[in-house]
């Protein structure tokens, strides 16, 4: 008999000890239909029932993570607390089921493959000729596994980045099916998230699409238990009959998932159909009604306005909003608690340089300005102009990292008199660098995972207006940057008049900066948008979001 193809120390994990249960999330027909949130809005209605759940995202590609990818072709790279740099789906996972995720639950082809190949240069094979079948696809069934027996989950709902047909996606695809056989049936669920588009000469739902993208999904050996069919308005009953019929699954469950409102209503959207019977159906589940709570009412907040604040996002990457998609949604969040709906402008920091500083004024327009992360010299000029634009026009001002390091530069420039001073990201040479390298980071020639990363306890001054927002002394937040204010300089700048409010790693890192007689002048060393909730708004972005709305 053939030995295990797995290294022992997976071997334990192999077979069908795992309690948890299994949902499969599979995208068909092209990209960026909402697999993130009907995802996130399964889970949600899963744990509202009282479950136990977490979420996985696979992103296909062989990069390690996310954390070298340009932000405007991948989108935002989301910080987990322990480091991981991440999807941007990790964020979406995070807001809807208020669970903190681990860089664990963002797997990549790169990283199974270094699992893989670590294993057998370290003799863990037992000298077998290591292939995509069995080893591979066995490292990928491990991880699932480990994540789900490590955090006692009842059921873990996976998604896989990409449509079925993409090559990168195979070997999950068919890790997916053999887990459906190890550990039974009743334990694993596949969702196929298709679309039905309407063209306009026609005026009808299409269901080919989705036709195809099932025939696909079957010839690699897999039948979806549900179909979620993305549509601008409701599935009709006839392209419902269609899809049952040439899917080879019940009318129930055929599930229209048609435009709502907000992100945030999709988990009432579906769970009108059934979603969650036809779950607990296909896994037999004890539970299938959700106990909404607060949710409804939370979720109906992003849809229920009385007025709008207008923010200017002044930043690097605006020609993808998903750069600074949690950034959006920490302004949503603070909005919909007020009753506000935020309407925010993606400016280009470049337009306010090379002979556009005139162009600064249209800021006036607006009742707040936000400057978020970002890196490297191209349009951090315009950032500097906007942020002392913000200050000497008493216009409210939050700045994340970059946008925190950019106020502090504007600041010794136009309020200390330091001439040229600046980042030495942005001008190794400056004479005044009041932001400068972190120490630790000056021996780091690798890119990826090598910023200071994750959540860091942050301690708070009294009596300032941080620790009014926060109403603690220690706070926890996640950060993702090389560079840090340089304290040389602390004496000049707070002699006039900047504040700096919060700390971190005894004193080492400054966090926060405010400007007492200032309507809102405020920013932030971490990246406060990645621990904002619905119903739960980060409180910088609560206060600036306030702030912006008396202006």
């Amino acid at each position: 008999m053939q030995s295990s193809t797995l290294p022992p120390q997976q071997q334990k994990n192999n077979g069908r000890s795992s309690s948890s249960k299994f949902i499969f999330v599979i995208g068909g027909v092209m990209s960026g239909l909402g697999k993130g949130v009907t995802t996130s809005s399964t889970a949600r209605l899963l744990q509202l029932a009282g479950y136990k759940v977490s979420c996985v995202k696979i992103d296909p590609y062989v990069n390690y993570d996310a954390g070298t990818m340009n932000p405007v072709a991948h989108g935002e790279v989301f910080v987990t607390d322990d480091g991981g740099e991440c999807d941007m789906d990790i964020g979406n996972y995070e807001r809807f089921i208020d669970t903190s995720m681990t860089k664990d639950h963002n797997i990549t082809t790169g990283r199974i493959y270094m699992d893989v190949i670590a294993a057998e240069r370290e003799g863990k094979y037992l000298g077998q000729c290591v292939q995509i079948i069995p080893h591979v696809t066995d490292a990928i069934k491990a991880n699932l596994r480990r994540i789900a027996e490590k955090e006692k989950l009842d059921i873990m709902v996976v998604e896989c980045g990409g449509t079925v047909g993409d090559i990168e996606s195979l070997p999950f695809l068919e890790a997916f099916r053999q887990m459906a056989l190890e550990v039974g049936r009743q334990n694993t669920l596949f969702i196929h998230v298709t679309l039905a588009p309407v063209l306009d000469v026609v005026g009808e739902q299409k269901t080919k699409p989705t036709q195809h993208s099932v025939q696909e999904l079957r010839r690699i050996g897999i039948q979806p238990d549900i179909i979620a069919v993305r549509c601008k308005t409701p599935l009709t009953p006839d392209a419902r009959r269609k899809i049952s019929l040439f899917a080879s699954v019940e009318q129930q469950n055929v599930i229209s998932c048609h435009d709502a409102p907000s992100i945030y209503k999709v988990p009432e959207v579906i769970e009108s159909q059934g979603m969650l019977k036809v779950v607990s159906q296909g896994l037999s589940l004890k539970r299938s009604k959700p106990k909404w709570g607060d949710w409804k009412k939370v979720a109906s907040s992003f849809s229920n306005y009385d007025g709008s604040v207008r923010i200017a996002v002044v930043g690097k990457y605006v020609t993808l909003p998903d750069s600074y998609v949690s950034v959006y949604h920490a302004l949503s969040h603070a909005g919909a608690g007020i009753g506000k709906k935020v309407e925010i402008d993606w400016i280009d920091s470049e337009k306010f340089e090379n002979g556009g500083e005139k162009k600064i004024a249209s800021l006036k327009e607006y009742q707040g300005v936000l400057a978020p992360g970002g890196f490297g010299k191209r349009g951090s000029e315009g950032i500097i102009s906007a942020a002392n634009f913000a200050r000497e026009n008493n216009i409210p001002y939050l700045g994340i990292c970059f946008g925190f390091q950019l106020a502090i530069v504007a600041f010794a420039r136009h309020v200390c008199g330091m001439a040229g001073a600046n980042s030495t990201e942005l001008d190794p040479h400056t004479k005044n660098p009041v932001v400068d390298f972190m120490p630790e980071q000056r021996n780091v020639h690798d890119m990826g995972g090598t910023m200071r990363l994750g959540g860091h306890n942050i301690a708070v001054a009294p009596k300032t207006l941080a620790h009014r927002l926060y109403g603690a002394t220690t706070i926890r937040r996640r950060h993702r940057h090389r560079y840090e204010f340089n304290q040389n300089y602390l004496d000049a700048v707070t002699k006039a008049g900047l504040v700096l409010s919060a700390h971190s790693d005894s004193g080492r890192r400054m966090e926060i900066l405010e400007i007492p007689d200032h309507k809102f002048y405020f920013a932030v060393q971490y990246h406060a948008e990645f621990s904002s909730r619905p119903g739960k708004p980060e409180q910088a972005f609560d206060a600036f979001v306030k702030a912006a709305a008396r202006s």
